[in-house]
Parts: C-alpha cells; structure tokens; sequence
C-alpha cells in the first residue's frame, strides 16, 4: 500500500525498498529468518561471533540496505505485539554498550511500550496519541528532504514525521523488543507493499 502523503497536491509515491535484516548486526538473543524477512527475541544468547557491527546490549538489528539519497518506503507488520521499536538509524552509530537512542545520536525511530504507549524517541521521548492500533507500519524516508515518517497502514494514518538533516548512510532500524510481558513473542515481519488500485 502505498504511504499517505500529507495534505493538498501529492508527489509521485516512492517505490517500496525490498528491505532484509542484517543478522551480522544482530543482538545475539535475536532470532532473525533464513530469508531476512522476521525477527523475534529469544530466551537467551546465541553462539554468535561479536563483530564490530553487533549491537551487544540493545535487542535490535539493522537492515542490510543502506540509503543516501532519494525517497524509501517498507511496511513492517508487527501484529498483537505490545513492545517494539522501529525506524532508521545512521551507519555510524554506537552499537556496543549502552546506547542513547535519539536523533542527536544517529536514531530515528517510533515505540511500542506495554501496549498502549506510542511515543518518537527523542530526549525526553515525544508522546503520541494513536487512536487506531496499527497492526502493520509504514517507514518513509525521505533522505534528500531529511524526514521520517510512520504510517498506519491499515487505517491510511500518519502517525508521526520528524524533520532532521541526514549526513550518513541511513539504515532501516528494527526491535522486538523482549518477552518480558509474556504477550511479546512474535516476530517482527518485513512484507510486501501492495499496490494500490
């Protein structure tokens, strides 16, 4: 499906990105699919090799596709989750550790908390009001302009857009978050975006 754009005259839609999970960024207690394609967050650690591009404390994965320019939409279902984090990230970011996850430091990306809290993860985190849950979510980045914005697919929402300038190589940002709640197990899944008729 293809993003609602904001009010009055719309650009053309941006093609849809056939996005993967990198699982060499992978936190090793994520799970991520042969085909790149779903993530979720496992018991414990797996026997991965702690290369520089692994995050080692924060639960999340990067994709493999990296953009500089021009205009990207993907769609990410996320189903009954109650926790999860998604968005873009800057190459260069901090992977080990603990991480301060902000625009100032390379992260931009909307949250799910105990299944009701949406929020833009700023400092302080920007609170949204959500009044339709989304079960899948669109991602548009527009490098050249500096904006991020997230959808509600189902409904045709935007959800929220934030405005920066992009200096690097911007990778889509993936979290499942854990299964603390016991309501947190399934996976993330990239999917196809459909056509519009």
């Amino acid at each position: 499906m293809v993003p609602p754009l904001s009010p009055g005259p719309s650009p053309p839609p941006p093609p849809s990105e056939d996005i993967t999970l990198d699982p060499n960024t992978a936190h090793p207690r994520l799970v991520v699919s042969l085909d790149g394609k779903q993530v979720f967050c496992g018991e414990r650690h797996h026997p991965v090799p702690d290369s520089p591009e692994r995050f080692d404390r924060v639960v999340c994965a990067l994709g493999r596709e990296g953009f500089d320019c021009g205009r990207h939409y993907w769609e990410i279902e996320v189903g009954s989750k109650t926790d999860w984090d998604l968005g873009v990230a800057s190459r260069s970011v901090v992977r080990k550790g603990k991480i301060t996850v902000s625009p100032a430091h390379g992260y931009w990306f909307l949250s799910l908390r105990d299944n009701v809290d949406y929020a833009f993860r700023t400092e302080p985190s920007t609170a949204l009001t959500v009044s339709q849950r989304p079960s899948r979510i669109g991602v548009f980045l527009d490098y050249d302009k500096g904006t991020v914005s997230f959808y509600n697919v189902d409904a045709r929402v935007l959800i929220y857009t934030y405005s920066n300038r992009f200096s690097d190589v911007i990778l889509p940002f993936f979290s499942p978050c854990t299964n603390k709640s016991g309501r947190n197990e399934g996976p993330l899944i990239i999917c196809p975006v459909a056509s519009v008729e």
